[in-house]
């Protein structure tokens, strides 16, 4: 069955065409406005005056038209092209801001997190989101979603990541619409009393009742905090180990409320509210009670990005269900893509949930129904015990590259955990509802509590248990874009071949797989090429790299803080050895001199002169005179210095003329040997 035959198919991927193309070139907003004016008015001629071929025309119009909507649909999202929109407006320094805060972050060991909709500076009305960070507190109470206060502040954008192939926390938070942050210390601003309630303040308040509710119980924290993560969407109190055991054991998707969660709870539904289709309408009557129910529980997970886009899905799912005739899976699922896209937000395109999300419903939807026709068992057991680990195989083919691309990671033994969990994921997802439930309306009894919680510990206990077998992670694992690409290339090519064996289906299955090695071959030789010196920024910590081909060597005062930076670098740059050391006082690197001054402000006092000089924390030299018997091509201070000596070293390279790089505001220094 072609997919193009949908309508809803190609609509979709002309929208994401074009979401594509406005995103990543910059297209005046006048631009698409005129395409679509042009494509409706050639719409409404066509349809009104036919001719032969007309409905190629249409088509080719509305895939035109759509193309443009898409490009006018992210274009609208840039802060340029919304006039109210506070960046927009020509301030400097220090403003009075009016913030109501849209949602709680995870806080960290300085701060905690929110993100606001400012609504005022100095009295102006604006538009535009922020990130705000207040300093922590151990008397003031942590702010609330719907909250609003009065902060004396400054603008200050969101820093790029200071070290090469970092986490790029600035990135990520554009995709959430916030390019800017406003620092604010403990007590500094003031709260507005009576504050408006929007729907998201509303569903805030009543999961956070839930889980205070759910407090007064004896669950254990782990268990709680992953019954949080499990039904309420609300993953901050997961502790970052029981959040590895997920990742590592290859089910990570069941802590986060999605289309598993939602796709569960709509067939427990279709179940129990089955009886009302005996009633006049009750079709109908059903319809919308599953949908509003979908609804209700998105709500409760404060409507999170990924719970909005699954009961999307599965409300068109449900209205097919209430048709009852033949129809595509594939279209369904385009017609949900289409409708987030287009009507919620199309900066979600770019978000890896979103994208993992229909990935693997696709996978699922396509390799499924191929596993069942490859093998049907007769045996009902052994055929149900297939259908699970098809849907899971076919799932992880599905994100697989995508996967590998952002983690770098894959677990092994993903399926033994989906085969354990999955299964039973009706009666956990059932049992916390009504729980959830009961607690809310202080019916719970303890006894359902204490069997729930053994239940949650129980399943926890498993994916540890998969995940402590270390051999089936496959770790660091170098994957770039073009790689992403191949990789779905080659995975369709070989499910394609499976399902029916031919001389063009086999060209294009060799031509991926050709194609894929032949990349990582020459990824490969260009990092053998490489030779590279790089001084990295971290606070209270030096590090000098040394790249020599696929060898890395690490010098450093401490490897243990440096380690998760230097493995980030060899996966992205393809090295084969890291070598961690101590930071000497001197090194020959390439035929470069690099001098290394510490706190002690010893260094060579003949000799010839370094290429380099590094200042690591706070040498008491003086650098004038320094200088003055000593010519560097460049003059290095990382972070473990104070500000003021940074300040004041900065000044004397400006005086004498030689350049000055200070890590903790241009980043790390890079220098290419030859």
């Amino acid at each position: 069955m072609s997919l193009f035959r949908f309508a809803s198919v190609k609509l979709s991927l002309f929208l994401i065409l074009g979401i594509l193309i406005g995103k990543y070139f910059h297209l005046p907003v006048s631009y698409p406005f005129g395409g679509i004016f042009l494509g409706l008015v050639l719409l409404g001629f066509l349809q009104r005056w036919a001719f032969p071929k007309k409905s190629l025309y249409f088509g080719t119009v509305a895939l035109v038209t759509t193309f443009c909507i898409g490009v006018l649909a992210i274009s609208m999202t840039s802060p340029k092209n919304q006039p109210n929109h506070f960046l927009n407006l020509d301030f400097t320094g220090n403003a009075a801001f009016q913030l109501k805060i849209r949602e709680v972050l995870k806080a960290n060991t300085f701060s905690r997190n929110y993100i606001a909709h400012i609504k005022q500076i100095d009295s102006l009305p604006v538009y535009g989101k922020v990130l705000l960070r207040v300093s922590r507190d151990s008397v003031e109470k942590p702010l609330q979603v719907d909250d609003e206060l009065i902060l004396f502040s400054k603008l200050k954008p969101i820093a790029p990541p200071l070290n090469p192939h970092q986490f790029n926390y600035k990135r990520y938070m554009e995709g959430l619409g916030v390019t800017d942050q406003l620092n604010a210390p403990p007590r500094s601003y003031i709260l507005v009393k009576n504050p408006s309630t929007t729907l998201y303040g509303g569903a805030a308040q009543l999961r956070n009742s839930i889980i205070q509710k759910l407090r007064a119980f004896p669950f254990k924290s782990e268990n709680l905090a992953v019954i949080q993560a499990l039904l309420l969407g609300q993953r901050k109190d997961l502790s970052e180990t029981v959040y590895t055991h997920y990742k590592n054991a290859g089910a990570v998707h069941i802590l986060a409320v999605s289309g598993l969660h939602v796709g569960v709870i709509l067939l427990l539904l279709q179940f129990l509210l089955a009886p009302l289709e005996r009633l006049p309408g009750g079709k109908t009557l059903k319809l919308l009670a599953v949908v509003l129910l979908l609804w209700g529980f998105a709500l409760i997970a404060v409507l999170g990005a990924s719970v909005i886009r699954a009961v999307a899905m599965f409300s068109f799912l449900a209205y097919a269900m209430y048709l009852n005739r033949p129809s595509n899976h594939f279209n369904i699922l385009a017609l949900s893509l289409f409708f987030i896209l287009l009507a919620l937000d199309p900066k979600l395109l770019f978000q890896v949930g979103f994208q993992m999300s229909y990935a693997a419903v696709a996978a699922i939807l396509w390799i499924y129904p191929k596993l069942q026709r490859f093998w049907y068992p007769k045996n009902r057991i052994l055929r149900q015990f297939w259908q699970l680990l098809s849907v899971s195989l076919a799932a992880q083919l599905g994100v697989l590259p995508i996967a590998l691309f952002y983690f770098h990671q894959f677990p092994g033994l993903f399926f033994i955990s989906n085969l354990l969990v999955v299964p039973f994921m009706g009666v956990i997802l059932g049992i916390g509802l009504l729980v959830m439930a009961l607690a809310l309306l202080n019916l719970l009894p303890k006894s359902l509590a204490l069997i729930y919680d053994a239940l949650i510990g129980t399943m926890n206990h498993i994916v540890a248990w998969v995940a402590e077998q270390e051999t089936f992670i496959f770790r660091d694992i170098s994957f770039d874009g073009l790689q992403l690409v191949l990789g779905y290339g080659t995975i369709a090519g070989l499910v394609l071949s499976l399902e029916k064996i031919s001389f063009k289906r086999i060209s294009f299955l060799l031509f991926s797989i050709v194609a894929f090695q032949s990349w990582a071959i020459y990824q490969v030789y260009q990092a053998q090429q490489k030779k590279r010196l790089i001084v990295v920024h971290q606070t209270r910590n030096s590090a000098l790299w040394s790249q020599n081909g696929r060898e890395l060597k690490v010098y450093s005062t401490d490897s243990s803080r440096i380690k998760s930076l230097a493995r980030n670098y060899a996966i992205a740059e393809r090295t084969q050895k890291t070598e961690y050391r101590s930071l000497s006082s001197g090194y020959i690197i390439n035929g470069q001199r690099f001098w290394v001054i510490d706190s002690l402000g010893v260094f060579p006092k003949t000799g010839p002169e370094p290429t380099y000089v590094l200042l690591t924390r706070s040498p008491k030299i003086n650098l004038d005179r320094f200088l003055g018997s000593v010519r560097p091509k460049r003059v290095i201070a990382d972070g473990s210095n104070y500000p003021s000596y940074v300040k004041r070293w900065r000044a004397s390279c400006k005086q004498k003329n030689i350049p000055f790089h200070y890590t903790g505001s241009k980043g790390a220094y890079w220098s290419e040997m030859d």
